[in-house]
Order: C-alpha cells, then sequence, then structure tokens
C-alpha cells in the first residue's frame, strides 16, 4: 500500500507534537520549518570528531529549543523565505 499525506500548518498547528528535525547542506540542524532556530551540527561534529556523546548531547539540547509553535499566516508574505533545495529534506 503507497499512501500520500499533506501537511496542513495553516489550519492545525501540529507543532507541539513535531518530532522532525532537517539537515542543510552547510550543516544546520532546522528545528522548524517556520522560524529559524537552528542547531550548528557542522561546529559540533568538527569539535568532538570521536566523542558521539557530546554531539547526542548536543542534539537533546537543541530539542529543547525547538519551537511550540510556528508563525504561519496563510494572508501574509513568507517571513522565512528558504529554498527547499537549501533546506534539505
Amino acid at each position: 500500500d503507497n499512501l500520500v499525506g499533506f501537511i496542513s500548518p495553516h489550519s492545525h498547528n501540529f507543532c507541539d507534537t513535531c518530532n522532525r528535525v532537517r539537515v542543510t547542506a552547510s550543516g544546520l540542524l532546522l528545528l522548524c520549518l517556520g522560524q529559524e532556530h537552528s542547531m550548528d551540527l557542522k561546529r559540533v561534529l568538527r569539535a568532538n570528531p570521536t566523542d558521539l556523546n557530546k554531539v547526542k548531547q548536543a542534539l537533546i539540547e537543541s530539542m529543547d529549543i525547538k519551537p511550540e509553535g510556528h508563525d504561519f499566516d496563510i494572508t501574509e508574505q513568507p517571513v522565512i523565505f528558504r529554498h527547499m533545495s537549501v533546506t534539505g529534506g
């Protein structure tokens, strides 16, 4: 079976249950597509190439700043302008 799903962020603010993050090609861990919250994962990995515990701790700490909601407004222009090719997926 194949399923197709649609995200309706304008009618359903699902952020409080969202468990998704994205890594950009430049090494930023984006915590929300609708906000600029991010963590420089590349910097953490380069500073701790053999210490996976420090990398894991940085990831856990970044989840603490993941926003509980977005600021999408269907009647306004997007505040965050980022092409999906830059965002990653």
